[in-house]
C-alpha cells in the first residue's frame, strides 16, 4: 500500500505541474524559462512537461472530477501569471482540490489497485482546503 503522500508525489504533482506549465506558456504567453524559475525546476523539465514526457494526465482524464480539476488549474495559472501568486501556495491549493474531489482515490486505484489513499483516514496533517 502506498500512502496518500506517495500517490501525490509520484502521480498528482507531475500532472499539476504539466497542466499549469502548459497554461502559463500557451495561454498567458510566459516563456519556458520564466515558468522554470517560478517552479524552481530546469528549463528542460518544463520542456518535458510541455511535450507530455512528464505528468501523464491520462490517469485522471476520464474522471468525473476532471473538469473541476481543469478549472482549478486555469484559475491557479491565471493567479500565477496575472497576480504573481506564489506557485507553492497554488500547488497546495490544487493538492487540496484533488484530495477533496476524490481524484486522489481514483489515481490510487488505477495505479496501485488500492482505494485507501484517503488523507483524512491517515490523519494527514494538511488541513482540508476550502473550495
Amino acid at each position: 500500500m502506498k500512502i496518500p503522500c506517495e500517490i501525490i508525489v509520484w502521480y498528482i504533482l507531475p500532472i499539476i505541474r504539466r497542466e499549469i506549465a502548459n497554461e502559463l506558456v500557451n495561454v498567458h504567453h510566459m516563456t519556458q524559462a520564466e515558468v522554470a524559475r517560478r517552479f524552481s525546476v530546469t528549463d528542460a523539465a518544463i520542456s518535458q512537461y510541455l511535450k507530455k514526457k512528464r505528468g501523464d494526465s491520462a490517469i485522471i482524464e476520464e474522471s468525473e472530477a476532471y473538469a473541476e480539476f481543469q478549472a482549478s488549474i486555469r484559475e491557479s495559472a491565471k493567479r500565477i501569471a496575472v497576480e504573481d501568486a506564489d506557485f507553492e501556495l497554488e500547488l497546495c491549493r490544487l493538492c487540496g482540490t484533488v484530495r477533496m474531489s476524490g481524484l486522489l482515490n481514483e489515481v490510487s486505484l488505477k495505479q496501485t489497485g488500492d482505494t485507501s489513499a484517503n488523507c483524512n483516514d491517515m490523519g494527514c496533517a494538511i488541513a482540508p482546503v476550502e473550495k
